[in-house]
């Protein structure tokens, strides 16, 4: 039951957190894209001048990436170790969804002017290298989970002592 009452209220604070952090990343993607790819071709004209037609693709995989993160992540949340996989593709559907058709529904209900509002608060984005490790978030998640469970498969398998309790005369007897 104490499962239960935790999972209750997991997995909306992890939903509303995840959904936030996939719509913002989402929303700033393409000024990050545009900040490191700018800096590149300042830097290597020829690869900044292959970059530039392709900033749509780049856009793309940066955001699929933070996609795959969350959407990888919330059904174990939500669902635990032991979950449907039609249940797990409902939830990674359902927020890819909600992923790609937000900034659109929210220009069509806020106006465009508050969602451009809202842009322009991603000045510090111009950085290109605080862009860059704004784009880097994603991956950075998802080598940090692989080690997490790289060290939980080797914990798993280092086979463990069996604890003994000795009394007076075996103690002594060993030494």
């Amino acid at each position: 039951m104490i499962d239960v009452g935790r999972a209750a209220i997991a997995t909306p604070l992890y939903i509303s957190t995840a959904w936030t952090l996939l719509i913002s990343y989402q929303l700033f993607t393409e000024t990050a894209v545009n900040s490191v790819v700018q800096k590149i071709g300042v830097s290597w004209p020829s690869i900044g001048g292959w970059l530039n037609p392709r900033i749509d693709l780049i856009v793309f995989v940066h955001a699929f990436a933070w996609i795959f993160v969350l959407a990888s992540m919330t059904p174990s949340v939500i669902l635990g170790k032991k979950r449907s996989v039609l249940m797990e593709f409902i939830v990674c559907l359902i927020l890819a969804f909600a992923a790609v058709w937000f900034p659109d529904i929210f220009s069509l209900v806020v106006g465009r002017e508050f969602v451009d509002q809202v842009l322009r608060l991603a000045v510090w984005l111009e950085n290109p290298w605080l862009a860059g490790f704004y784009l880097s978030i994603p991956y950075l998640m998802m080598i940090s989970v692989d080690l997490n469970q790289k060290g939980e498969r080797t914990l798993e398998k280092e086979p463990k002592e069996p604890e003994v309790d000795l009394t007076e005369d075996e103690a002594l007897m060993q030494t």
